[in-house]
C-alpha cells in the first residue's frame, strides 16, 4: 500500500481526534445548558449551534476564512499578536472539522441530559451534594452512553469532512491532506488505484465507528 495513504490516514485520525475532543467538551457544556436551563434566546442559540448541520460545508469554510484568515478579525489578531497562522495548517483543519461535527455531539448530549430524571438530581442535592458533584456523580454517568454515541458519530463526521477543510487548510500532502481530500486529488489525477485504497480505508474506519455507536445506543436503550 502506498505510504501516502497511511500518512493521509494518520493525519485524518489526528484531525478527527482533536476535533472530537473539542466537540466533547463544548458539546456536553452546551447540551447541558440547553437541557437544564430556561433563558431568553434559548431556541435561537440552539438554532445557531445546530446551523453547521444544514449549512453547505463551503459556506462554513467561507465563514471560517472570514473569522480566522490572516485578514479575519480573530485570525488577524492571532497573526499580529502571536505570529500564529491557522490557514493552511492542520490546526485549521481541526477547527473546520470540529465546527462541522459539533451539532452531532450537541444534539446527542442534550437528548441524553433530558433523559435523566430530574428527581434523582434533586435527591442528590437534598443529600448535600454540590451542583458540580451532582453533575459528575449523577447526571453525567446516566447520560454517558448517549453522549458517547454522539461523540463517535462526530468522530466519523470529522474523519470524512471535506468542503470546509479544503477551503481552510488546503491540500498539502503530509501536512493538511486528509483522507477525503486525498481521494479527491487522486480522482482528479486519474489515480484510480490510489483512490480505491483511500476509499477502502475511509469506509472501513467509518463502518467500525458506526457499529460502535450503534452498540452504545442499544446499551443506552436497554439501560432505560
Amino acid at each position: 500500500m502506498d505510504s501516502s495513504a497511511w500518512v493521509a490516514l494518520a493525519l485524518s485520525l489526528k484531525v478527527a481526534g482533536w476535533a472530537t475532543l473539542i466537540d466533547l467538551v463544548l458539546g456536553v457544556a452546551c447540551g447541558w445548558l440547553l437541557a437544564r436551563k430556561r433563558f431568553p434566546g434559548r431556541d435561537l442559540l440552539d438554532a445557531v449551534l445546530t446551523l453547521p448541520m444544514v449549512l453547505p460545508p463551503t459556506v462554513l469554510g467561507y465563514y471560517l476564512l472570514v473569522l480566522i484568515g490572516r485578514r479575519g478579525w480573530f485570525g488577524g489578531w492571532l497573526n499580529e499578536t502571536f505570529g500564529i497562522q491557522l490557514i493552511f495548517t492542520w490546526q485549521g483543519a481541526v477547527i473546520a472539522a470540529a465546527i462541522v461535527a459539533f451539532p452531532l455531539v450537541l444534539k446527542a448530549a442534550r437528548a441524553a441530559f433530558e433523559g435523566v430524571d430530574p428527581q434523582l438530581e434533586r435527591a442528590a442535592r437534598v443529600l448535600g451534594l454540590s451542583e458540580w458533584a451532582v453533575f459528575l456523580r449523577v447526571t453525567l454517568p446516566m447520560a454517558w452512553h448517549g453522549i458517547l454515541a454522539g461523540v463517535l458519530l462526530a468522530f466519523a463526521r470529522a474523519l470524512g469532512e471535506f468542503g470546509a477543510t479544503l477551503m481552510v487548510a488546503g491540500s498539502i500532502p503530509g501536512k493538511t491532506q486528509t483522507l477525503s481530500i486525498a481521494v479527491y486529488e487522486a480522482v482528479q489525477a486519474g489515480q484510480d488505484s490510489v483512490a480505491d485504497t483511500l476509499v477502502g480505508l475511509t469506509s472501513i474506519t467509518c463502518i467500525a465507528v458506526l457499529l460502535a455507536a450503534g452498540r452504545l445506543s442499544q446499551a443506552r436503550t436497554a439501560a432505560t
